[in-house]
């Protein structure tokens, strides 16, 4: 042996409340797939935009949108499982959580100008993906702040001098 020992980090890693993200992450899910549905009676009912199905199948539509409301709370899901491995493997989880929600909402607003849609439509269900994206990174991320618990590091005590004889 050499006596070396490599350094360690003093901060030990922080636990999190499992139960209290989880949660939030459940309620994310619900207010993403009202963002949803909210978003598609908006524009079927209001503006005629043929939102993920022809406007021929009425203002609630077809089980699209049934498909969106979910996909958009299984997002959110998602988004708290990442945030609870983040927060458990990373040294900065939140920022990269951040990274990784601006990305895949970009990516969310893109996938409808790959469809063969209208214009409107497509803008309008940019628009909803958007909103959808920030409601789930803003809610889980602030459940995520409240749900780590920090980890109190009681420091080395100090060696006392020796009296002077």
């Amino acid at each position: 042996m050499t006596g070396y020992d490599p350094p360690t980090d003093p901060r030990p890693s922080p636990t999190v409340n499992a139960g209290r993200l989880w949660a939030g992450g459940a309620a994310t899910a619900a207010v993403a797939a009202l963002i949803a549905i909210a978003g598609v009676l908006l524009g079927r009912g209001l503006f005629n935009v043929d939102v993920l199905a022809p406007q021929g199948q009425g203002t609630w539509g077809d089980a699209s949108t049934g498909w969106y409301a979910l996909g958009a709370a299984l997002a959110a899901l998602a988004a708290t499982g990442l945030i609870h491995v983040l927060i458990v493997t990373t040294p900065r989880p939140m920022r990269f959580f951040g990274w990784v929600m601006a990305l895949a909402t970009v990516v969310a607003m893109l996938a409808p100008f790959v469809t063969d849609e209208s214009l409107g439509s497509r803008i309008f269900t940019a628009g909803i993906n958007f909103l959808i994206g920030v409601a789930i990174g803003s809610l889980v991320a602030g459940t995520a702040k409240t749900a780590i618990v920090p980890v109190a590091v009681h420091p080395a005590p100090r060696p006392y001098p020796r009296p002077y004889r």
